[in-house]
């Protein structure tokens, strides 16, 4: 029997890519939050916007849901995404 060893690492050169710039603060901003739409998403994100409005004034909170829980989220909601200052996407079983 033999042992085979992967190696995750992704064999091109990422030296181009930027991160994006980090936001100063989260207060007032409008945040989306994708879900894979998994059991329980919805009771942890309940919290998680509660959480973020008390704690850090984050303003509006735009919650989507993808259509396919296993897919890359719809066009639609990158499109929407487009007027959010940051993202969290989210899963959950």
């Amino acid at each position: 029997m033999s042992i085979t060893f992967l190696d995750p690492t992704h064999e091109n050169d990422f030296g181009g890519f930027l991160l994006a710039p980090r936001l100063e603060s989260v207060k007032g901003i409008t945040l989306g939050i994708i879900s894979n739409g998994k059991r329980n998403t919805a009771s942890f994100f309940d919290a998680f916007e509660s959480a973020l409005r008390k704690r850090y004034g984050v303003g509006d909170v735009i919650r989507v849901t993808k259509g396919n829980y296993s897919a890359p989220a719809d066009p639609d909601i990158i499109s929407q995404s487009e007027h959010w200052q940051a993202l969290v996407a989210g899963v959950g079983d």
